[in-house]
């Protein structure tokens, strides 16, 4: 069984609007990380991005499915669709999940990130719009994060 979700990584040049995680988050408090959730029932994929984007930060943007990941969360797994915003529009706003701030790709390095994050960062950089979207799987061994990316 997967659980849908999003995440959504607006990007603009060489800077992307992660989210610092609130403190009174339960998961990844005072992380980095992108925005987004869950997909309501009966919304797509797009729709749910969209919803995720305005909620969380107040601002919309073209958005794209990118690619996919599987991750292995034991007995109930999530189904990640990763997008890709571009052409921000609006001012960002703080909300109950955390605060939005633009992040230089380089400086990812110097900041506290969720684990995953650098990698799918990585991977989606010099993607482009058309562009086939990845697959990848999540999952630890031996206490290490694998991200398998299928191409």
């Amino acid at each position: 069984m997967l659980i849908p979700r999003t995440a959504i990584f607006v990007r603009r040049g060489d800077e992307y609007l992660l989210l610092r995680g609130s403190q009174a988050k339960r998961l990844w408090a005072g992380k980095y990380n992108g925005l987004g959730g869950h997909v309501e029932r009966g919304e797509d994929i797009l729709s749910a991005g969209r919803r995720e984007l305005l909620e969380e930060a107040g601002i919309t943007a073209d958005l794209w499915l990118c690619g996919m990941v599987i991750v292995d969360a034991g007995d109930v797994g999530i189904c990640l669709f990763v997008l890709v915003g571009e052409n921000p529009q609006g001012e960002i706003k703080s909300s109950k999940e955390g605060t939005p701030e633009w992040i230089r790709k380089d400086a990812l390095s110097q900041l506290p990130v969720v684990e995953d994050l650098p990698i799918l960062l990585e991977q989606i950089h010099h993607m482009k719009r058309g562009a086939p979207p990845f697959s990848a799987r999540s999952f630890y061994k031996d206490e290490i994060l694998q991200v398998d990316f299928v191409i």
